[in-house]
């Protein structure tokens, strides 16, 4: 076999890398949709370009994707925003958010993943959800109060997160997630910023109200699955009833 499998390890990376710049890219243009071309007025905008930078999208692209998504290019945005609701193996809670320029390609292919779930009518299991702004940020001093911080911002609740937990968060610094009603998204995401923290994430989502008890076989189970979908390029986002 020589060095075959070195080869198809580099395929699967550079093939990762591709669908990671992709979903980055669409993200920036449905930001500038939905917020404007402005990154100091549009926090989610902003908190994706930075991560587009990271991951080396080029400053043409992000501009392009920029101009799409606000109508001041000679591309404008046709991506439609769709929601897919159902349940996961083992009865796991699943929302899948889309965008696309072909719902009728995209539908088809997201009912096939769900083959070995259940995929929901709109509604079917929302209410298992709270439809919440979601801000995450890290800031240098690990010692930092992240309640204190939460309550100055003018968020609601907030959780620790590691970089195990997402390595987006630098090793050797204190992360956390702000969870904030809708519509405080941008200001929390201001006050982080001009407060020392770096805004990894500023977006809309949906966080399961309870989680079913899984076993580690199941818990991998469902892992492959969910996987699988975040996998599609069309798939911005999986919310999902797993701890």
């Amino acid at each position: 076999m020589g060095r075959q499998w070195l080869h198809a390890k580099r395929a699967i990376v550079n093939l990762k890398k591709g669908q990671t710049v992709g979903k980055l890219v669409k993200e920036i243009t449905v930001a500038a949709k939905l917020g404007g071309a402005d990154l100091g007025g549009n926090a989610r905008l902003f908190a994706v370009v930075e991560k587009a930078r990271k991951a080396s999208v080029t400053r043409d692209v992000i501009e392009r994707a920029i101009a799409k998504g606000a109508g001041t290019g000679s591309d404008k945005s046709a991506l439609e925003h769709v929601i897919f609701e159902g349940y996961a193996p083992h009865k796991v809670p699943v929302i899948v958010e889309v965008y696309t320029d072909n719902h009728q390609r995209t539908a088809p292919d997201i009912r096939q993943l769900f083959r070995r779930g259940i995929l929901g009518h709109a509604g079917s299991n929302k209410f298992l959800f709270e439809h919440v702004g979601l801000v995450e940020a890290h800031h240098a001093d690990l010692t930092i109060d992240r309640e204190t911080a939460a309550i100055e911002a003018g968020a609601n609740e907030v959780e620790a997160i590691s970089h195990q937990q997402n390595d987006d968060i630098p090793e050797g610094r204190a992360g956390a997630r702000f969870i904030c009603d809708r519509t405080a998204v941008h200001s929390v995401s201001v006050w982080l910023a001009k407060s020392g923290w770096t805004v990894i994430t500023s977006e809309i989502g949906h966080l399961a109200k309870t989680f079913p008890e899984l076993s580690d076989a199941d818990r991998a189970d469902v892992g492959e699955f969910l996987q699988a979908i975040e996998d599609h390029d069309d798939v911005q986002r999986v919310w999902a009833a797993v701890k």
